[in-house]
């Protein structure tokens, strides 16, 4: 199977598939990267994930097949679906992913987003938009889940990268994603994004997306490095 980084990159520039579909998709790879699904484990039926998705059924089969050409899982007649064994930790992206630190990280984004941003804002359609829209929409929809709105906030960003137009940027911004799901930044999550901090967030992403939707390039970058200055002072929090 081809890496982890290489699969979901493959998956993130798939624009054959719908935002309900996606959803679903960046639901269960998020499960099976963090190993919530471990290796050769089954996946709870169709019918169980769309109840509990709140989709219908024929989208979660959609969104199987898409994880099962990307090989992140095997399908078995009869048997159901299962998680197919991850890329080694120690390859090239991995092994930097995982030995990036909380400050490097911070550091790296502090270069990339605001720039990143400013390219979105230029090139995204308005389809593309609309994209961001619903994510924001299910953000706004969360109210104590702090590992699922830490994951919508994740796929902002992404669908802000690939708006960018550039794919040698959505592929290191892909990188930073990998180095953001280390330990470390789960254990951020559960202690810092509380119910009123997810909020609060909430209403800057709202004041962001106005930006963007507005073309206000220079509002949309300060509201992004203001984000950046969030999670700094998080940071010295922990310190």
């Amino acid at each position: 199977m081809s890496s982890n980084h290489e699969a979901a990159s493959a998956l993130i520039t798939d624009h054959s598939i719908t935002a309900t579909v996606r959803v679903v998709v960046d639901t269960l790879l998020a499960r099976i990267t963090s190993q919530q699904y471990t290796t050769d484990e089954r996946l709870p039926s169709e019918r169980t994930l769309a109840v509990e998705l709140g989709v219908a059924r024929n989208t979660v089969r959609e969104a199987l097949d898409v994880l099962e050409k990307h090989g992140f899982i095997r399908r078995r007649a009869g048997s159901g679906s299962f998680v197919k064994g991850q890329a080694a930790p120690d390859d090239a992206t991995g092994g930097v992913a995982a030995e990036t630190s909380p400050l490097d990280l911070l550091v790296m984004r502090g270069i990339i987003e605001p720039d990143m941003m400013r390219l979105a804002i230029i090139n995204m359609s308005p389809r593309a938009i609309e994209g961001l829209s619903e994510t924001l929409s299910a953000m706004e929809g969360v109210q104590t889940d702090a590992a699922e709105f830490a994951r919508l906030e994740e796929e902002f960003h992404r669908q802000v990268a690939r708006g960018a137009g550039n794919p040698l940027l959505t592929s290191c911004y892909d990188l930073l994603i990998q180095a953001r799901r280390q330990s470390f930044r789960a254990a951020l999550n559960r202690r810092h994004l509380t119910p009123r901090r997810i909020q609060d967030y909430q209403r800057r992403y709202n004041t962001l997306l106005n930006a963007i939707i507005a073309r206000d390039i220079e509002s949309a970058v300060e509201f992004t490095k203001l984000l950046l200055i969030e999670e700094q002072k998080l940071l010295l929090q922990e310190d």
